[in-house]
């Protein structure tokens, strides 16, 4: 077969050997002369590249996308024929470390202390001695309530590492019960589980059904002294009631990857949000394993065996 790789992605034609492999710049449309390939892989090629790229490959047999989400190949417009597969579990690794270190970023007050370090105080109100538990106050994940709305594979392995620094962690997914030894309830129970989490994550997907999940009214649950962490999408949260929040101090604060409009603009309300930590898309960026995911994937296509993370037209994952 022959496989159009992406300049951006670092699978080896070596490791797809029996097949004719092509570099193409993923950001230009594929070239007319490879018109005839039956596998596409897709990894950061914009919209409309991607959809002039759809038109031309009236051969493509398999998409594989490196992108968690399915949205753009979905939207690209590719014909029906064609498989399209995402990259579900490429990030989860990269995504977890982020999200664990945007919450430890905000429990161990590293944003006071970059401030001290700018006005060269050397502030005995963070360092010295300290209560472990401060009335009103979160500055350890020991024994913190942690609450992960999202509870997938990037959601449970972060539950690993939280549990690992000794809190306690429930999850958030679309039906109750346990995952990965965790306690799950759904949305419809975050009123019992927001007034006591210290602090909620997002994991959530773009989709209609999470379209501001996080609102006013959720936020106003959570106690004063947590905090909030999103690494899903930005879409997930209501920006404006964030930024009431925070300026309210009806939260303690908040960070976030992830931002409804990205680039977010340079007048967003966003960016001077007090105790407000952003970092500009960064936690994931880095699949891992996309190789042998298009190895599994090609079996498949080549044996009619069953695809792994299959996206049906609809937009739902298989």
């Amino acid at each position: 077969m022959k496989i159009l790789i992406p300049d951006t992605a670092d699978i080896a034609a070596a490791d797809l050997p029996g097949h004719e492999v092509v570099r193409y710049d993923a950001q230009a449309p594929v070239p007319q002369e490879h018109a005839d390939a039956q596998v596409l892989v897709d990894w950061g090629t914009p919209l409309d590249v991607l959809q002039e790229t759809a038109r031309r490959l009236t051969r493509v047999e398999l998409v594989q996308a490196l992108a968690a989400g399915p949205d753009a190949v979905l939207k690209a417009g590719f014909r029906q024929e064609a498989v399209l597969c995402a990259g579900i579990g490429l990030h989860t690794l990269t995504v977890a470390e982020h999200a664990l270190a945007l919450m430890l970023h905000l429990v161990r007050q590293l944003p006071a202390a970059a401030r001290s370090q700018e006005e060269h105080l050397w502030d005995p109100e963070l360092g010295g001695l300290q209560p472990l538990h401060p009335e009103g106050r979160l500055t350890t994940l020991l024994d913190a309530r942690v609450l992960i709305w999202g509870f997938g594979a990037i959601g449970q392995h972060l539950a690993g590492l939280c549990t690992a620094l000794g809190s306690t962690v429930t999850g958030v997914a679309r039906s109750a019960g346990e995952r990965g030894g965790y306690p799950v309830v759904t949305p419809e129970q975050l009123p019992e589980q927001l007034p006591e989490t210290d602090v909620l994550v997002l994991i959530l997907p773009h989709d209609p059904a999470t379209e501001r999940a996080l609102n006013q009214e959720r936020l106003d649950a959570l106690p004063p002294h947590a905090f909030v962490v999103n690494v899903g999408r930005g879409s997930t949260v209501d920006e404006d009631a964030l930024v009431d929040a925070l300026t309210s101090g009806s939260i303690a604060g908040a960070a976030i990857d992830v931002a409804s409009r990205e680039p977010l603009p340079a007048d967003a309300a966003l960016w001077t949000a007090p105790n407000l930590t952003i970092t500009p898309h960064m936690a994931g960026g880095r699949p891992i394993g996309g190789g042998e995911l298009l190895r599994q994937n090609l079996e498949a296509l080549a044996g009619g065996g069953e695809f792994t993370n299959r996206v049906e037209r609809s937009g739902a994952s298989a």
